[in-house]
């Protein structure tokens, strides 16, 4: 099973996915490639596999993802030979990914296997508070990028299974756990009627 998440950059979604590989037990991550430079906090492997450009770009001719897009001035895709080897292992993936990568993953991996999306929401002002508080650094042009984000992402809410407002996040948290454990139990009865 394939766990999205999606949300603007500041929603939550890498906390979220920390917590629930946590607390969870068969579930794991699935970091995208990405080409920005990763922050003080990220480890190579563990949120994203950082490369250059040219590599990212060398990928793509190569065919390598199964959807990549331009977010924020950076590459970030979806590894194919990734996500074939944790698909083929059983666990519960879950992956942060924006809207556009979510719609593609889902043209692509609807027959092969179970997909179950969520978007969190978050209102602006709070999303300011939290890129501010997340100690990016970020130009007066790259937060007015973030937040002017925050419209497309939500114009895309009609694809995902399950919208939630992220305004607590222990709350969220169960939530996203108690969906998880749902969906697993409805693909397991699947399976044994099938």
């Amino acid at each position: 099973m394939l766990v999205i998440l999606s949300g603007v950059s500041g929603a939550g979604k890498d906390t979220i996915k920390k917590e629930l590989i946590n607390r969870m037990e068969n579930v794991i991550s699935l970091p995208s490639f990405s080409s920005r430079k990763p922050r003080n906090d990220e480890e190579e492997g563990v949120q994203y596999h950082f490369i250059t450009k040219e590599q990212f770009k060398e990928k793509i001719k190569n065919g390598e993802f199964y959807e990549y897009d331009i977010h924020h001035e950076n590459y970030y895709g979806t590894s194919r030979k990734l996500m074939n080897e944790k698909i083929k292992s059983g666990k519960i993936i879950v992956k942060d990914i924006e809207v556009n990568g979510t719609e593609n993953l889902m043209k692509i991996l609807k027959n092969e296997t179970k997909l179950v999306t969520i978007f969190l929401k978050v209102d602006k002002e709070e999303l300011k508070r939290r890129l501010v508080n997340r100690g990016d650094n970020l130009s007066e042009a790259e937060m007015q990028l973030r937040l002017d984000r925050l419209e497309y992402e939500e114009s895309k809410i009609g694809l995902y299974d399950y919208v939630i407002k992220n305004d607590d996040l222990e709350k969220t948290i169960q939530i996203v756990k108690t969906i998880i454990e749902n969906e697993r139990r409805i693909e397991e009865i699947n399976n044994i009627k099938s």
